[in-house]
């Protein structure tokens, strides 16, 4: 079958799209056992006799399609599940799959990604395909769903999940924690946490956190509330109900965003510019990533380069230095490195590439030098016509065309589509 995504082989499925998922788990920390029923209403693009899921290293016991068993063959990280009469384009038919097993990261060209257990928990960092590592799905970045989670631990551990909290239910010796994330999300948002954790309020933004972990004062996390006061002048309306940052216990690689939460490790609660760039970077993918979700992963610039870009806006807007004094920096160091990366198209092993990132946010700043004062109505008014959507450049491209004279897409094509690094813009200085 034809990827859905050429940068994930052997992912997603086109014909078909998810319209909500209803998660119930049931997780043993100890033994890393994990039980579930997932519910699936899925909609037909095209006639359907069979659809096909994207599941890895859990074993499905029963299968039933609109209340009906169906039959289902699970091989290669597919599970194909056969319909008991052709579905027609356009018509909804509603699949539940019971599963279990012990989930691992599922091996992926990006190495594991996915389920990971920590010390004393677990979290789920999926990008760009580890979500079939814990439940079934259509795992491409453009097909957006609801979904509700109603996940069942030891009492002692807390669970956070996307979305807003909306109940907790108490049953001997165990913890029901249900979530409800209406606003459209890609599967490879979808995240899982379960730790020993404690909440903290820091104005509109939660803190979740082990208890010996500090994350107020003199930590990096201290303006985090100032940065989404920042980002909501700059970007329009926060696109959600709500937002946690979640700070394990272990220390990470590297901070993951996810929808309506972004994770790190404790190592990143640590004062100073290197982690504090790292929060901002994670929540402005709340807006450009999450909300407006690039339709490709070749277009993952509309993500990162816009994240990266925040990172210098916020730098400029705190007090530190100038975001123009960072695109030069970035630029003179992007001059010395390889020309060899093409941003609108990077391929798999370079999606994550550190220069996606900062030719991203320089080609933004060009943007903006074009633009000029009209820049940051561009982007609030691009965010607010695409919320909870997909986008893509040449859409962003159409957008931005409409508050200049100048030649948007000549300057996209300069900076994304070919691949010598232009000129600084002498007009920068914005």
């Amino acid at each position: 079958m034809p990827a859905a995504d050429p940068y994930v082989p052997g992912h997603g499925n086109r014909r078909f799209g998810v319209r909500s998922y209803a998660l119930e788990l049931d997780y043993k920390i100890t033994t890393n056992h994990l039980s579930g029923r997932a519910t699936l209403a899925i909609e037909a693009v095209e006639p359907l006799t069979q659809v096909a899921l994207d599941l890895y290293g859990l074993k499905v016991a029963k299968v039933r399609v609109d209340g009906r068993p169906a039959r289902f063959t699970h091989r290669e990280r597919r599970l194909r599940i056969g319909l008991p009469s052709p579905v027609p384009a356009g018509a909804l038919v509603r699949v539940e799959v019971d599963y279990a097993g012990k989930p691992r990261p599922m091996p992926s060209v990006f190495g594991p990604v996915g389920w990971e257990e920590l010390t004393e928990g677990v979290l789920v960092a999926a990008q760009p395909c580890g979500a079939p590592s814990w439940f079934p799905c259509n795992d491409r970045p453009d097909d957006k769903s609801s979904y509700s989670f109603a996940v069942t631990v030891t009492d002692g551990y807390r669970v956070v999940a996307n979305g807003v909290l909306a109940g907790r239910d108490r049953r001997s010796g165990r913890t029901t924690w249900r979530y409800e994330q209406a606003e459209p999300m890609a599967p490879y948002l979808a995240v899982l946490h379960v730790g020993k954790y404690v909440s903290s309020a820091a104005g509109p933004v939660e803190l979740v956190h082990p208890r010996a972990v500090e994350v107020g004062k003199n930590t990096a996390f201290e303006r985090q509330a100032e940065m989404l006061t920042t980002f909501t002048e700059l970007f329009g309306p926060y696109p959600f109900d709500h937002y946690s940052a979640v700070i394990t216990a272990d220390d990470l690689e590297i901070p993951l965003e996810a929808q309506t939460l972004s994770t790190f490790g404790a190592n990143h609660a640590v004062a100073g510019w290197s982690n504090e760039r790292l929060v901002a970077h994670e929540l402005a993918h709340q807006w450009f990533g999450n909300s407006l979700t690039a339709a490709r992963w070749a277009d993952i610039w509309l993500h990162e380069g816009f994240a990266c870009y925040s990172e210098w806006l916020w730098s400029d807007a705190s007090g530190g230095r100038s975001c123009h004094e960072l695109a030069a920096e970035h630029h003179r160091r992007l001059a010395g490195l390889p020309q060899d990366l093409l941003l609108g198209d990077p391929g798999r092993e370079k999606m994550f590439d550190d220069r996606v990132y900062k030719r991203g946010a320089l080609t933004l700043h060009a943007l903006r030098a074009l633009l000029g004062g009209r820049f940051f109505e561009m982007l609030r008014d691009w965010t607010s016509a695409n919320r909870w959507g997909v986008v893509t450049t040449a859409g962003f491209v159409a957008h931005a065309q409409r508050y200049t004279d100048g030649d948007v897409a000549g300057l996209i094509d300069t900076w994304v589509y070919a691949r010598p690094l232009p000129p600084m813009p002498a007009s920068a200085a914005v």
